[in-house]
């Protein structure tokens, strides 16, 4: 049998997607938008937009991406990873770099 995304998600995982979904359904409610409306404006079936709302792994990113959009905020997934942001690969970035700097040998003339 083989194992689906839902099997081998960490918790952590689960409860992000779960939290999401709720905070997706929030927004809904705050701007007097129904569950049909959602599904309409993402181009979807109302069964995937609950799906959304639950935190299902299995809803496609370009759906969150248009609910995201549908919803007002077109930028956020964009920065969601900014490297910009992103503390731990700033500090590897640091440990990668050299300890001394040589200007390069210029090639010996043939």
């Amino acid at each position: 049998m083989r194992s689906t995304i839902t099997d081998i998600l960490p918790p952590r995982v689960k409860r992000g997607l779960a939290k999401l979904g709720d905070d997706i359904a929030l927004a809904r409610k705050k701007r007097s938008l129904t569950t049909m409306m959602m599904a309409e404006r993402l181009g979807v079936a109302k069964s995937t937009y609950l799906k959304l709302e639950k935190g299902d792994p299995t809803v496609a990113m370009g759906t969150y991406a248009m609910a995201f959009f549908v919803l007002g905020f077109p930028d956020l997934l964009g920065e969601i990873l900014d490297a910009r942001r992103d503390d731990q690969g700033l500090l590897l970035d640091v440990e990668r770099m050299p300890q001394r700097v040589r200007t390069p040998k210029s090639p010996r003339p043939l």
